[in-house]
């Protein structure tokens, strides 16, 4: 087989989904995108198509033929526990039909509180949110299906994401544009504690790398995340990127948020029982991936340097 003309079908156009098309790109693959309206800006190269991942006969056909399948999809968290279940069947059953690989983006919600404790893939799954645990049963539901046989899966968990493309994040859309015009940044929780970030990049070269080892199937992997700092010493990394200081304002709770329209009343309920990742330490230990793979993370100073920069593009655009 030709490696470098093997197809991998991403489902998902968020960053997750378009950083990941374009390591792919990178690496020589082919990649198809999977959205619900085949509408949208994709790294050249790759292509796009319109399909309905909730629909089993759809996500099927567009898998055909794929090495690799990527399962970036989201969905807003009022949602999860009718579509996340209904997406996780059909893309096992779109990996058993093909024989293609199945990769997943998973989240840190599967562990709940850790009271400091950092994480690593012998962490237990004590989740203390309904959230958590939904993520927890799917990913047992996962690596169930490749114990029986049935598929060969592999799951890579990230921190809070930011970089790139990325708006919708405690790291994004509420820091870097105030950042840029001199306005007080929005921190979340207690920002001197240590809280681990994931760089956009680093988990698109973590995805790909889950997709093309065989000795990656059948796990759930923490993805590659700098050592872990307080917010306030990533605030004074951006200051050194932006070359001038920074106020930040505090939002200690999410009421507070509520209060002062950051949040809406929906997502304020949702994200309510999450917010525990604020307020303790946050710590990722993805020393797993690196000793296995050789995969390291992306210094925090280089990427928020190059994060700040893809934000100054998008205002001159």
């Amino acid at each position: 087989m030709n490696r470098s003309n093997e197809l991998h079908v991403i489902f998902g156009t968020g960053p997750v989904g378009l950083s990941l098309a374009e390591e792919l790109l990178a690496r020589g693959k082919r990649v198809r995108l999977v959205n619900r309206s085949g509408k949208g800006r994709i790294p050249a190269g790759a292509e796009l198509v319109a399909g309905d991942a909730s629909r089993l006969a759809i996500a099927q056909e567009l898998c055909r033929g794929a090495s690799v399948i990527y399962n970036a999809t989201h969905a807003p968290y009022e949602q999860w526990p009718e579509v996340l279940p209904r997406l996780q069947e059909n893309m096992i059953e779109s990996a058993a039909t093909t024989g293609a690989k199945l990769v997943v983006i998973d989240t840190l919600y599967v562990y709940g509180e850790t009271h400091g404790q950092p994480m690593t893939e012998e962490t237990p799954y004590a989740a203390t949110s309904r959230k958590g645990r939904l993520r927890a049963e799917l990913a047992w539901g996962y690596l169930q299906a490749h114990r029986t046989g049935k598929i060969r899966v592999a799951l890579g968990r990230a921190a809070d994401f930011f970089g790139p493309r990325v708006l919708h994040s405690a790291l994004g859309q509420y820091v870097f544009p105030a950042a840029l015009s001199s306005q007080p940044i929005l921190t979340l929780g207690n920002i001197d504690l240590p809280h681990s970030y994931s760089y956009m990049p680093d988990i698109a070269k973590g995805l790909a790398v889950l997709g093309e080892y065989e000795e990656a199937l059948g796990h759930d992997w923490l993805l590659p995340v700098a050592p872990a700092i307080s917010t306030r010493k990533v605030s004074r990394l951006i200051e050194q990127a932006l070359g001038h200081p920074l106020s930040l304002f505090s939002v200690t709770s999410i009421d507070q948020a509520r209060e002062l329209g950051i949040f809406d009343e929906t997502f304020a309920s949702e994200y309510r029982e999450l917010f525990y990742q604020y307020t303790e330490p946050h710590i990722v230990d993805a020393r797993a991936m690196e000793h296995t793979f050789g995969l390291h993370s992306t210094p925090l100073d280089e990427a928020l340097y190059t994060t700040v920069r893809w934000y100054q593009e998008q205002t001159r655009s």
